[in-house]
């Protein structure tokens, strides 16, 4: 975590819970706007696209052609 990040945690946690929640809303908004496509995935589902991206980078893939 970078310290941006975390100054940015320990300033919220400053804040009551509703205050907490619009500051949630804003980044959220940002965030979406940034990257519309944004999509959640499970840490699972993390651990398999890492997996993937790396056996991809090993060369372990299938070409078009050859299907």
């Amino acid at each position: 975590m970078s310290a941006t990040t975390r100054e940015m945690i320990n300033l919220v946690e400053y804040l009551p819970e509703t205050e907490q929640a619009l500051i949630t809303e804003l980044i959220r908004r940002i965030y979406l706007a940034w990257d519309p496509d944004f999509t959640k995935v499970t840490a699972m589902e993390r651990a398999s696209i890492e997996e993937s991206e790396a056996a991809f980078l090993r060369g372990e893939f299938v070409r078009a052609e050859d299907l």
